[in-house]
């Protein structure tokens, strides 16, 4: 086998090569992969990315060759700008639960985080609620420190955020630094992200991709039980229980389809939102500008 191609040890190398419409895979040697958003125009999560995390997340467990996956994006403003219900909240409804028996997209979040490989989330450009769901669900998070903006800003829509930050940021962050973040509903850049514990650190943007694989190959080269086995003792002392996650989700569709969320909805659509717009570009300084009364 080339070693540059995907493992032939019965785990699928069919699976991890087949065309994907919201993401490109790319295996550089059996311990090593990369995965990159890949959809226009600014990255939004929807049931269609979710359904192929999902699948990708059943292949990375599976795989006893992998050691690493890294996760980057094709687009340089926008990582994963957020989630979008494609105007038919149903569609996420409609994926149904995953193997832990949670909604999909918790479950695929907590799956990844527990994967016996060493997730690392490569951002530039913008991770705003689901986006920075997922790279809270990732195990490392590099950002470009000239480029990368984060932020939970579904308060400021008028619903709870779904996908577990209140539960994963407390734990990286703190109690106060969290609640700014979820409650004040802004961005913050990446120095800001940095100085929290949002991200494990910041990269000069040009430097960020030979950096992240560099750790990454290097990773990909070490013996994988030693490694599996390791990050599965500090996951046991630092991720949060499964019980902390389904609450919030089921509070963010109860709250998804009220009168008032629904009319800021249509604020935020004819300001551009879902587009690559100045809004979706400076989301978090003008939030409020959607608000009642503006």
């Amino acid at each position: 086998m080339d070693p540059a191609s995907p493992s032939s040890n019965g785990s699928g190398s069919e699976a991890w090569s087949r065309s994907w419409e919201h993401l490109r895979v790319d295996r550089p040697s059996p311990g090593h992969c990369r995965v990159t958003f890949d959809h226009p125009p600014i990255n939004t999560i929807t049931a269609t990315t979710v359904a192929e995390l999902a699948e990708l997340v059943g292949l990375i467990e599976s795989d006893p060759d992998l050691n690493v996956v890294v996760f980057d994006s094709a687009n340089p403003d926008f990582y994963l700008a957020h989630y979008d219900v494609e105007g038919d909240p149903a569609k996420t409804v409609a994926l149904g639960n995953g193997p832990t028996g949670m909604h999909a997209w918790l479950d695929l979040l907590v799956r990844l985080s527990r994967a016996p490989v060493l997730s690392i989330a490569s951002i530039r450009g913008r991770a705003r609620g689901a986006g920075s769901e997922f790279v809270l669900a990732c195990d490392l998070r590099f950002a470009a420190r000239e480029n990368t903006l984060l932020g939970q800003f579904e308060v400021g829509t008028g619903v709870v955020p779904g996908g577990g930050p209140m539960a994963r940021l407390s734990r990286l962050v703190g109690r106060g630094r969290a609640l700014e973040i979820l409650l004040v509903a802004d961005d913050l850049d990446a120095t800001r992200a940095e100085l929290y514990g949002y991200v494990n650190r910041t990269i000069p943007d040009e430097l960020l991709d030979e950096e992240v694989d560099s750790i990454a190959a290097r990773v990909a080269r070490f013996d994988h039980q030693a490694m599996a086995r390791t990050k599965s003792y500090v996951d046991q002392i630092t991720l949060p229980p499964d019980s902390e996650f389904p609450p919030a989700l089921a509070d963010f569709f109860a709250m998804l389809g009220g009168p008032a969320q629904r009319e800021q909805s249509e604020r935020l659509r004819a300001m551009g939102f879902n587009t690559d717009s100045d809004l979706e570009r400076s989301l978090g300084r003008r939030l409020v500008e959607t608000l009642p009364g503006n």
